[in-house]
């Protein structure tokens, strides 16, 4: 995975409310040529995966405990 890019809470004022950072890392497969790239985000409550070409569309959401199964299978192949 790449450097790690922060993103802010749309529900994150500037008054001291609360705010929620996230860091989504782009896989390190991908190109700037057109190659279908996925970015990754992690907490400890959940694993979030995105279209890097859309990132304001939908995401998955995982469990770290499926995430983990998901990424120990893909390497054994």
């Amino acid at each position: 995975m790449s450097e790690l890019a922060w993103f802010k809470s749309s529900y994150s004022g500037n008054e001291g409310a609360n705010c929620v950072e996230v860091a989504w890392r782009k896989s390190s497969y991908s190109t700037n040529e057109g190659a279908q790239c996925v970015e990754v985000a992690e907490t400890t409550a959940a694993v979030l995966v995105r279209d890097s070409k859309d990132k304001s569309g939908p995401h998955l959401t995982f469990e770290p405990d499926a995430w983990e199964a998901f990424l120990s299978f893909a390497v054994s192949l």
